[in-house]
């Protein structure tokens, strides 16, 4: 860089591209009269155009999120009409992959030199996605909250269902919250402790709180191959479980006295297949079949932790759910 003779700082052209790559800024302009846009290299880069040809606001716009196309326009359309500074962000489609970009600029004809607009471009994608990731956990976070409220009622209900006096019902319940807290230890090992689980053992500490002790031979029932699974995916297996679970002692064969549940697997090549099949409990009406944020959470822990995939089926009998999971992803 260089100083002038009072001292002041010069930035030349050199040293602003310098500051600008730096920054991971992207420039361009945009001539009001002709609509063509100017985009340096890494601006083409950012939006997948050559150098080559002439681009133009439509030709980006193609290249914008659907969802997000109307805002854009309505704002770049206004900018010339608004007063100062403005900035906003969206998602741009390259190839198979989503992309945020954040435009600023000025309006209001600040900086217009011949009747064109300068401004930068950011990719912001880093940052967006993280922001998707706290939302997930902060709406995580408020779905587990709500569950626990759901099955302490339901754990309630069912030591109410299998008990007699107060007593035997304070001990009933006390022991299903024990074996939540031995299902919590069992995929949350401590230090030092076995960080795998067979799938058998994971599965019977899980659902151990709902069943009901006096009935267990003809109302729980469990088969399937003792297969090693990993902290990680014991971890989802858990979640996905307990969701099932929870739904299942609110809605479906867990809420009643005679309603069982058979969890059964089947080996497919690469993939173990589970079934969750509940029969006996009461009618399910639409509405309350399982949807929204629980039946995300599971769909997405499946397909990206587990690798595998989930379906749900209404028989008249009672729900059956298909839970297909790659055993590698398993072992991990």
């Amino acid at each position: 860089m260089l100083w002038s003779g009072s001292g002041d700082l010069v930035w030349d052209a050199e040293r602003r591209r310098i500051a600008t790559d730096a920054a991971g800024v992207a420039l361009w302009s945009w001539n009001f009269d002709t609509d063509e846009i100017a985009l340096d290299e890494r601006a083409q880069t950012l939006w997948g155009v050559s150098s080559n040809r002439a681009v133009t606001f439509e030709t980006l716009s193609a290249r914008i999120h659907p969802e997000d196309l109307d805002r854009v326009k309505t704002v770049f359309t206004a900018t010339h009409k608004m007063t100062g500074a403005y900035e906003i962000d969206f998602r741009i489609l390259l190839d198979d992959s989503i992309r945020w970009i954040l435009a600023r600029g000025q309006s209001e004809d600040v900086g217009i030199v011949n009747r064109v607009m300068f401004g930068v471009f950011l990719d912001v994608s880093d940052r967006k996605q993280a922001e998707e990731k706290h939302e997930m956990l902060a709406g995580e976070m408020n779905h587990r909250v709500k569950n626990l409220f759901a099955l302490a009622s339901a754990l309630t209900s069912l030591a109410a269902r299998s008990t007699e006096t107060k007593a035997e019902m304070a001990e009933d319940l006390t022991e299903r919250l024990a074996a939540l807290g031995r299902a919590h230890s069992l995929v949350r090992p401590g230090p030092g402790q076995e960080n795998k689980a067979l799938l058998a053992e994971l599965l019977a500490v899980l659902l151990a709180p709902y069943d009901d002790q006096t009935t267990i031979s003809r109302r729980l029932r469990i088969s399937v191959p003792e297969l090693p699974v990993g902290e990680a995916s014991a971890t989802t297996l858990a979640l996905v479980v307990h969701e099932l679970a929870t739904n299942s002692v609110k809605y479906g064969a867990l809420s009643a006295a005679s309603g069982t549940l058979d969890v059964s697997c089947t080996d497919e090549d690469s993939d173990l297949v589970m079934l969750w099949t509940e029969r006996g409990g009461p009618p399910l009406d639409p509405c309350q079949r399982p949807k929204g944020f629980g039946s995300k959470l599971i769909a997405r822990s499946i397909s990206f932790q587990l690798g595998g995939s989930i379906t749900y089926d209404w028989p008249p009998q009672g729900a059956v759910v298909t839970l297909r999971i790659s055993k590698t992803c398993l072992a991990r």
